[in-house]
């Protein structure tokens, strides 16, 4: 039948972890530590990506460059990324399993999507180990997909590669990329799913492109939180994403356009 089969859900900011703050603040402690006082919003701007590319990624910002070169007297070199990483993992991992919280309405949502025979994968950027504990923690509060896929099954190639997707449709036997849904919270979530050619949806409040937590949104007028939604809906639709949606409760009603929308023959990306 032609409409959507499955449905892949990132991690961290779409699922659990509201605002994504899990990574946040020890890729921030990791360059203080070096001497280097990053932003949280260069801290974010990588954020989805497997985590050693995220580094790179950070280093490789001119700004934070150029801080590197003038505090070293050199640019940095692939050392400095790895000698970063392996301060990164142990300082994440001592505080992953308190930022397992399913985020409000994802578990409510899943429940929906099941119900109507769709098939529940997930891709993430951390790494197995890194999975290790926020898989069982999330499903002791009452979240766990059909399958989730880190970039160690894909040969370090996470995102914005498409390849965590495909091993997902292999895995989950998913017919075509335009029967295939992917949600998720940052511009790297998105351009996964463009580059894998599935529809690609952004989930605006709670993401990492958001970047407040749970009190600080609600916390919010009504006109602020309209205003920070829009340039987080922007920031996605401009990066290709198909639709946005605000929270996780929108998705099952947001299939059914698209399945209205395959059967007029439309497809992903197709803008």
């Amino acid at each position: 039948m032609n409409k959507i089969e499955g449905v892949i859900l990132d991690w961290a900011g779409t699922t659990v972890d509201f605002g994504c703050f899990a990574p946040v603040n020890v890729f921030v402690d990791i360059f203080k530590n070096a001497g280097i006082d990053v932003t949280m919003e260069e801290a974010r701007a990588p954020m989805g990506m497997l985590k050693i590319d995220h580094i790179r990624t950070m280093l490789s910002m001119p700004r934070i460059s150029a801080l590197w070169e003038e505090k070293l007297g050199r640019i940095f070199n692939e050392q400095d990324v790895k000698n970063l990483y392996a301060e990164f993992e142990p300082a994440l991992m001592a505080s992953l399993s308190e930022y397992t919280d399913p985020i409000p309405k994802v578990i409510e949502t899943v429940e929906v999507l099941r119900n109507q025979g769709l098939k529940i994968g997930s891709t993430t950027g951390y790494t197995n180990l890194m999975m290790d504990v926020v898989v069982p923690n999330a499903l002791k509060k009452g979240y766990s997909p059909d399958c989730y896929i880190t970039p160690d099954e894909t040969n370090s190639l996470g995102r914005p590669y498409p390849y965590m997707i495909y091993r997902n449709m292999e895995l989950l036997k998913l017919s075509a990329s335009w029967k295939v849904v992917k949600v998720g919270d940052t511009i790297s979530d998105i351009k996964e799913g463009v580059h894998a050619g599935v529809w690609s949806i952004g989930v605006i409040i709670g993401s990492s492109e958001m970047g407040l937590s749970f009190d600080e949104f609600n916390s919010l007028s009504e006109s602020d939180k309209e205003a920070v939604t829009f340039k987080v809906e922007h920031s996605f639709m401009q990066n290709g994403a198909d639709f946005t949606i605000k929270t996780m409760s929108e998705l099952p009603e947001l299939i059914e356009r698209i399945n209205g929308l395959i059967s007029e023959g439309k497809r992903p990306n197709a803008r």
